[in-house]
């Protein structure tokens, strides 16, 4: 497929990503080692019935990945008051199970693990799915206030429900030491916000203490993969562990050890 080019308008720089822009209705974006099992996931969630995601169309003459361009409003940083409230966040919890139970059957080769990349570890107590695994506000689209999609599909792979809720939660309740919380989440009650997700996505498929667990296993890890890619890919990584970013996940880590069993009282 031939594609038209245009006047390149440049997108807000991800964490990582670099050079992503809209030409049209449509994303440009540099290929990665992802990318073939990117297209097939996303193809995989439209036959499912699951619209809110990008279509990959092929690449365009410079190489670059081209997807379709999804209208909406996306939170910014700081997060706006709007994309802080519990409707939303209910929202987000019934979107990833929507996501979940779309990412059935989809069967894939995985892409490839750089040597040395810690892995991710995966609860043997809870099936195994693939899913978007970077579910943050800035990945997220809205129309009229409510959840519509998810963008930016780079970390697609493979996680269990608990796992994946739980690095949503990550971010959006948010799971986080009170002085790294966005001012607009700076007073939440993190328990209910929690619960609310918890419920929001389904106690049928996730049990609080498997959402636990799952955050014993991911904040730790998140530290150690941040560090890992920091020092051996660079780029977006190395700026984020430059800025501070490991200080954060460590305190992270230190603040749900104590607070565990609060948290683990509210969720009952």
């Amino acid at each position: 497929m031939t594609f038209l080019d245009g006047p390149e308008i440049a997108l807000p720089r991800g964490d990582v990503t670099d050079g992503v822009v809209r030409i049209g209705n449509t994303v440009r974006r540099p290929p990665t080692p992802a990318s073939e099992y990117v297209a097939a996931y996303l193809l995989h969630l439209r036959v499912m019935g699951f619209e809110g995601t990008p279509r990959y169309l092929g690449r365009d003459r410079q190489g670059r990945d081209v997807l379709t361009f999804l209208e909406g409003d996306v939170p910014t940083d700081p997060m706006e008051p709007w994309a802080a409230t519990d409707a939303v966040l209910e929202d987000v919890g019934r979107l990833l199970r929507r996501l979940h139970d779309a990412s059935r059957g989809f069967a894939a080769p995985s892409p490839p693990r750089a040597p040395g990349r810690p892995a991710t570890r995966l609860s043997t107590r809870e099936p195994r799915i693939v899913s978007h695994r970077d579910v943050t506000p800035h990945n997220t689209v809205f129309r009229d206030g409510t959840q519509w999609g998810l963008i930016d599909f780079d970390l697609a792979g493979e996680t269990t429900p608990s796992l994946d809720l739980a690095n949503t939660a990550m971010h959006w309740v948010p799971m986080c030491d009170p002085a790294d919380r966005p001012s607009t989440l700076a007073r939440v009650d993190v328990g209910s916000r929690l619960r609310r997700l918890l419920d929001a996505y389904g106690r049928d498929r996730v049990a609080p203490a498997d959402l636990l667990a799952a955050c014993d296993v991911r904040f730790p890890d998140s530290h150690a993969a941040m560090k890992w890619a920091a020092e051996h890919e660079g780029g977006g990584w190395a700026r984020m562990w430059a800025a501070g970013v490991g200080e954060k996940l460590q305190r992270r880590v230190e603040w749900f050890a104590a607070v565990r069993d609060e948290l683990a009282a509210a969720l009952a």
